[in-house]
């Protein structure tokens, strides 16, 4: 036991003491513990005491009284320490060193070899010795001024390079003896040549001509020695340069570009620049560079092939080469009074400068868009002058013109004519924008840019300025983004057309993106909910989505309010107000309502701008316009349109502005004069008219405001009688003609409109008689007597209008009329038969006299036979692109896209012929219905080869579903459908019409899934009459069951006498094959059920039956019953475009509401049966006898769809008929042209309106394993998705999750009815998947017995893939040689045979494959060399 030291104990006793221990090497009992630094991460390992690292012992000694570390001596600021150090991630041998120089790219990364210089001839110096105890202190008097020429310095830095100099020039004088001298040397006269030569990569500032280096100077080499050392480097490099290729020299370049710090690259080109300003720059700026001489040397040309520069430095060039500014430039001398004038300052006198001409760029790279105060973009090459003011103090001053982001900037000026200046230039480009000029000169669209960079709150925020000019320029700049004056001008266009009054809103076809935290809400009222969701989005997310809505949210309804009735700006300023509020009023009903409910907003429109007592204006001085200092206080013709647009979003709104605001009584004041009577500008007098009557025309749409034809009745007879005037040359000289031919229209459709309402009137007095406490309408105050008078009047007119259209110069006025009088007669005779004084003798005789004196030769005359010919090439529908959206078509604000106005020959344009044929159609319609032997009259119009044509392309054509196509589209069909109308007519009366049946019922079906929402009442028309009609299907009466039969025939005998590797595989595959399941009698069965069918349809249509009804009264005329002139929204189609299958849908639908409530479906009702057996009936008809007409649903959406026959019950596919046709419409599907176009979308899109295609198949493979019992039909069904050509994971989920199902797959190859060559060709890829099937074999899961076509599909896969020699991975192989080595080993002998010996596929054997009798020499090769490899023997 060691002993422990005594009190007594001296220094040697207790160093004798510590030896012992030392030597025991015992434990201590006292251990040092260092605090771990939190800076350094982990603490290390602990080592034992006395030992170092490196293993040597030291001597401890420890003191419990004193600290381990010695106090500081002068206090100090506690080092911070870093707690996240030692969550970081290191590595045991991470260098610290060496991870700075890889991660950090110095200058050193390229100067990684680093010489020292020769410092053996450097001057030593020591410091002076002086008698004080310090330096001297520098005092401001001992300091000299400093030149004006030299830079300033502080007195500290001067004096310190002072006492250098004084240092440096001693040891010169004293100790030249012993060699250490400290002359500067002047340098060679060569280097003076060599002073500013430009080098043939001027990035780096190493000129090839030798000189003196632009980076490396010497400075902080110290002493005069540096400028030699620097300069021997530069020579060092030049030598190194001389010897190295063009080639290398780039290559060098790109791997030091790559490597450097762009910093330190942008360090090198200013160093460039600083250094190349010139000889007086330089000399002014003080240093060695005075000693240099300013001579210069020849350099390489810019043209020569050399070191490509890091940037194109041409501009850069030309600023430098530009002489420095001096006293003598300046346009104003200074003088010496002028305060702070003593010292030149040249950079900031460069804006003083004439401008750089601008250069024009070789590249073609995109540059920034500039635009003049026009809004008109300005070429990067243009050099304009500067006297435009379209140069200014941007990032290119050189270049004139505002660019979008310096614009945005202007507008928020604290001058106000610059803010007014800006928004007015974005006005103007707006509207530019609109109207398609930078289509072809911009990349992107400027409207989104504008968007996407705050615009719209830039204009809200505009409107709330105080100054009256920026408030002006911000409502023109909010009225060119919203307003598009030629979708307004299309819109009056059409007001006359059939069902031309009403419109689509103009809503964002894109929905607003859900919140995901609100999925799981559920509140009391779905609306309530919408609401409030849509008050707690900002307004950024709503302008993203949806303008009007945004700038509804941002209150500028009360704003524009204020502006009319508070600032009271001026007439443009009034316009573009009014027309802002009507693009906000067309968005939506919902909009518009908040247009009738802003405060005081509607009172000071009427009040200011539709007065009914007015100040006339100043007439207009002479040869000049008619300028006008404020629009308040006069009828401005703008406020009408607005009022009438509001009174179209519904008879609510129409109602309060007749009855609540007054617009009856301005009604009566503005009609009650003629429209050179108003006290008005001539134009603004005949617009005010025409809106007038069109805003009455809406409101007797409504079977409203019609009290006012009997008071004036008069006038609008006077008005009628001046029609006829109307066709005649227009006059050059007077402007109004066509003003006047659109007010002429309008007085028209106006009469229409009293026409149907007062045809309701005996209708509506009945009901009221009868049930006096109904919910009807009350009669109107107008009744059938009062309007008869008018017919003789338009009758007259259309006779004029008919003998104009032989003149070219009156043919648009002419059509024009005649197409809105064609339409009131059309209506009158619609509601003649109707009225208790109808006379039927007397009214057919007016009709026969009608169409031998007018209609008859309209037929046969030159300009509708014209026309006829032009539907094609006018057509929306047969030329997508001419409705296609515009270039600035954006999603939140949808547009018509008019821009630019509809040329003359298209469907809107000035001589579409769509609107007159389509008045006429509706006039032979209406009269055919009373007088059924005038229909034969009108066979030439369904007999012309132009009609045929037309038709024929209308089946073929797929046009797009958008808001600019949607509203031409809508005019299209209704000319489309009158025609079918009268084919029906005509068919069963006329031969000639007859052979048209099958073209007139291709219409048919493709018509049904394009009409859009709003014509339910068509889609349900069709349905009833025309789709079902015996009469439009004449292939069940012509052959055309006995057609089926014998292409069934012969399909069959081409199948069992074929007896190529390639079979046709269309034989019978129902297992029962009898008479009555032929094809022929499947035909003839649903021909005669086509009643039944026609009854299927409508009864699973039954939900649309409000749309059809509010449908039905605005097409049939019942004016007291519409509610809106306001369409549904342009969603979607109005019926889906997989209608023939609605039936099974719904029935699948049902099916899974029952299981959502645990209610198991077992059996379907009867009814449930024959609906499905209905629906296959019709799929069967479609299928085989039109073609064409499934077009709008993809094979593939049809195969999805009759997946639901499987999924809607237990045992509803087992079901005798369904297993009948459902064979039928399955072998169908799997012709030629369905399979070839059959595309299942995986693991891609999947097809239409399903989620996963592989969900679905999941779900059938799990039904099949259920409710199956093997039924063939079932399994052909399932074996479709299998096709090689489809995605390998639907195989994958038969053979791996369901491989149980295999047992019950028993269709055999007879009733495929796909070729099998479509399932074995070409060769499986999926390695797992041919595990997968050889695993099966093997296993017994699949057997030919059980499954023989999966067999067959197997067995070709594997022995392709056992067998094939082409290159493939490694694992690849490696499973090949092993699965060949299995198959070999096999103990059953009847599948080892078939796995070896397959030779190809053949549906019409008995195995399904022909095999050989021997394996082939390559084969046995193959076989032989896997087996001796892996140790066996043949």
């Amino acid at each position: 036991m060691l002993g422990r030291p005594k009190p007594g104990d001296s220094e040697e006793d207790l160093l004798r003491y510590q030896d012992r221990f030392l030597a025991s090497g015992g434990e201590p009992g006292v251990q040092v513990v260092r605090r771990p630094d939190k800076r350094r991460g982990e603490p290390r390992t602990r080592t034992p005491a006395g030992e170092t690292e490196l293993g040597a012992t030291r001597d401890i000694v420890s003191m419990d009284e004193f600290p381990e570390q010695p106090p500081p001596l002068t206090p100090a600021l506690p080092q911070k320490k870093s707690r996240f150090r030692s969550d970081r991630v290191r590595f045991e041998k991470d260098d610290p060193a060496e991870r700075l120089d890889r991660e950090d790219p110095h200058l050193t990364a390229v100067l990684s070899r680093i010489i020292e210089h020769d410092t053996s001839a450097v001057p030593v110096s020591f410091p002076a010795f002086t008698g004080a105890p310090f330096p001297k202190v520098f005092h401001r008097s001992e300091v000299k001024e400093q030149q004006a020429s030299v830079p300033r310095r502080s007195i500290f830095a001067q004096n310190i390079a002072a006492r250098t100099a004084n240092v440096v020039s001693e040891p010169s004088q004293n100790d030249a003896p012993a060699g250490i001298t400290g002359q500067k040397l002047a340098p060679p006269l060569s280097e003076k040549m060599q002073a500013h030569q430009t080098d043939s990569n001027p990035s780096f500032g190493a000129p090839l001509g030798g000189g003196a280096p632009r980076l490396v100077s010497g400075q902080g080499l110290g002493g005069p020695g540096g400028l030699t050392a620097a300069r021997q480097i530069h020579l060092e490099n030049e030598a190194w340069l001389r010897g190295m290729s063009k080639a290398e020299i780039l290559q060098e370049q790109g791997r030091l570009l790559a490597q450097l710090d762009p910093r330190l690259i942008s360090f090198v080109k200013s160093k460039k620049s600083k250094d190349v300003l010139g000889p007086a720059r330089s000399q002014e700026d003080g240093g060695t560079e005075g000693q240099m001489d300013t001579q210069t040397e020849p350099t390489l040309s810019d043209t020569e092939e050399g070191p490509i520069d890091m940037d194109s430095d041409t501009e850069g060039r030309d600023k430098e080469s530009e002489p420095p500014i001096t006293v003598e430039d300046l346009p104003v001398k200074p003088q010496e009074g002028w305060v702070h004038m003593n010292q030149l300052e040249p950079e900031k006198l460069e804006w003083i400068k004439d401008l750089p001409k601008p250069r024009k760029r070789g590249t073609r790279q995109a540059m920034q868009a500039r635009f003049d105060f026009s809004g008109s973009l300005i070429p990067p090459e243009a050099d304009l002058p500067p006297h435009l003011g379209l140069h200014h103090h941007g990032e290119e001053p050189q270049l004139a013109g505002y660019s979008l982001q310096e614009l945005f900037h202007l507008s928020r000026s604290q001058v106000t004519r610059q803010r007014s200046l800006a928004l007015t230039t974005l006005a103007r480009i707006l509207h530019k924008a609109r109207s398609g000029h930078f289509a072809s000169s911009l990349r992107g669209s400027v409207l989104s840019t504008l968007l996407d960079a705050g615009l719209l709150f830039l204009l809200r925020f505009s409107l709330d300025d105080s100054v009256g000019g920026v408030m002006a320029a911000a409502v023109h700049a909010l009225w060119a983004l919203l307003v598009a004056p030629d979708d307004e001008e299309c819109l009056d266009s059409t007001f006359s057309w059939l069902q031309g009054s009403t419109t689509f809103p103009l809503l964002p076809s894109e929905k607003p993106e859900e919140d995901e935290e609100e999925e799981g809400e559920e509140e009391e009222g779905v609306k309530v909910a919408a609401e409030k969701k849509e008050e707690r989005r900002a307004d950024h997310d709503v302008a993203r989505t949806d303008l009007i809505k945004a700038l509804l949210k941002m209150q500028v309804l009360a704003r524009l309010r204020y502006i009319l009735e508070v600032v009271r700006p001026g007439p443009r300023v009034v316009q573009d107000v009014l027309e802002v509020l009507t693009r906000i009023a067309r968005h939506s009903s919902a909009s518009a309502s908040q247009v009738l409910d802003a405060p005081r907003l509607m009172q000071t429109i009427l009040s200011e701008f539709l007065p009914c007592s007015w100040t006339p204006h100043p007439p207009a001085p002479p040869g000049g316009p008619l300028t006008l200092e404020t629009a308040h206080g006069l009828p401005v013709a703008a406020a009408m349109k607005l009022v009438r647009v509001l009174a179209c979003s519904g008879r609510h709104a129409c109602a309060r502005l007749l009855n609540s605001l007054g617009l009856r009584e301005r009604l009566s004041r503005y009609l009650a004069l003629e429209p050179q009577d108003l006290l008005l500008e001539p134009r603004e007098a005949v617009r005010l008219s025409t809106e007038a009557l069109r805003l009455w025309s809406i409101a007797a749409g409504y079977g409203q405001a019609c009290d006012l034809y009997r008071e004036l009745y008069p006038i609008l007879v006077r008005a009628l009688q001046c029609v006829p005037s109307l066709v005649t040359p227009p006059d050059p000289e007077e402007p109004l003609h066509t003003l006047s031919l659109h007010r002429a229209e309008a007085l028209v459709s106006l009469l229409t409109n009293i026409t149907l309402t007062a045809g309701s009137e005996e209708e509506l007095q009945r009901e009221q008689t009868r049930n006096p406490e109904s919910d009807s309408p009350p009669p109107p105050p107008v009744e059938w007597s009062h309007v008869t008078g008018l017919r003789p009047f338009l009758v007259g007119s259309l006779k004029s209008c008919v003998g104009g259209l032989s003149d070219p110069l009156l043919r648009e006025g002419a059509q024009r009329l005649s197409t809105a009088i064609l339409l009131y007669l059309g209506s009158f005779y619609t509601q003649l038969p109707a009225q208790s004084s109808f006379q039927p003798v007397h009214s057919l005789q007016e009709m026969e006299s009608l169409s031998s004196e007018v209609l008859e030769p309209l037929l046969s005359h030159q300009a509708v036979r014209s026309m006829m010919s032009e539907l094609r090439s006018c057509s929306a529908l047969c030329n997508p692109n001419s409705c296609s959206p515009g270039p600035e078509s954006i999603p939140s604000l949808p547009c018509l896209s008019c821009c630019g106005g509809k040329p003359a020959l298209s469907l809107a344009g000035s001589q579409s012929p769509f609107p007159l044929l389509t008045g006429l159609c509706y006039l032979l319609h209406a009269m055919a219905s009373t007088h059924r032997g005038l229909a034969g009259k009108f066979s030439p119009l369904l007999l012309s080869e132009a009609v045929i044509g037309y038709l024929r392309s209308c089946c073929e054509a797929t046009p797009p579903l958008s808001l600019s196509s949607g509203w031409l589209l809508r005019h299209e069909y209704h000319l489309q459908y009158l025609l079918l109308k009268l084919a029906a007519r005509l068919i069963p009366v006329h031969a000639a019409v007859s052979q048209h049946a099958s073209l007139y019922h291709q219409v048919v079906l493709a018509m049904l899934p394009r009409l859009l929402p709003g014509s339910e009442h068509l889609a349900h028309d069709l349905l009833s009459t025309l789709t079902f009609n015996p009469d439009f299907i004449p292939e069940g009466r012509c052959g055309g069951p006995e057609a089926a039969d014998l292409n069934q025939l012969l399909h069959l005998k081409e199948s069992h006498s074929d007896p190529s590797p390639l079979p046709a595989s269309q034989p019978d595959p129902s297992p029962s094959s009898s008479p009555s399941s032929s094809l022929g009698a499947l035909l003839r069965e649903a021909y005669s059920h086509l009643p039944s069918l026609r009854s299927c349809y409508l009864t699973h249509l039954s939900q649309l039956e409000p749309l059809v009804l509010r449908s039905r009264e605005s097409y049939l005329g019942c004016t007291p019953f519409v509610q809106s002139q306001l369409l549904p929204p342009l969603s979607g189609p109005a019926l889906p475009s997989d209608w023939p299958f609605l039936p099974l849908v719904t029935l699948y639908e049902r099916a899974g509401q029952a299981e959502s409530r645990g209610c198991a479906v077992e059996t379907l009702p009867p009814a449930s049966v024959e609906s499905a057996v209905r629906c296959l009936q019709w799929l069967l008809v479609l299928e085989l006898w039109r073609e064409g007409g499934g077009k709008a649903v993809s094979p593939a959406a049809k195969l999805c769809r009759l997946a639901c026959l499987f999924l809607c019950g237990s045992d509803l596919f087992l079901e005798p008929p369904v297993q009948r046709y459902g064979w039928a419409v399955l072998r169908s599907l799997c012709s030629p042209p369905q399979l070839a176009a059959l595309d299942l979308g995986f693991p891609g899109s999947p097809p239409p309106g399903l989620a996963s295609f592989q969900d679905l198949y999941s779900t059938l493979l799990a039904q099949f394993e259920a409710v199956s019992f093997g039924d063939p039909l079932f399994g052909c069904f399932l074996l479709i998705p299998l096709q090689r050509r489809f995605s390998a994971e639907l195989r994958l989920a038969v053979f791996g999750e369901h491989v149980g199902l295999l047992r019950s797959l028993g269709v055999t190859l007879a009733q495929l009815p796909v070729p099998l060559q479509l399932f074995t060709s070409p060769p499986e890829d999926s390695l797992s998947l041919l595990q997968l099937y050889f695993r099966a074999l093997v296993m017994g899961a699949l057997r030919r017995a059980w499954c023989p076509v999966l067999y067959t599909v197997a067995i070709s896969h594997l022995n392709t893939f056992l067998f094939s020699q082409e290159p493939a991975p490694q694992k690849v192989d490696t499973a090949r040689r092993g699965l060949l080595r299995k198959t070999y080993f096999l103990t059953d002998e009847v599948l080892r045979t078939h796995l070896l010996l397959f030779k190809l596929p053949r549906g019409d054997s008995e195995l399904g494959f022909e095999m050989y009798e021997q394996l082939p020499p390559i084969r046995d090769k193959r076989l032989s060399t896997v087996l001796g490899r892996d140790g066996g023997a043949v």
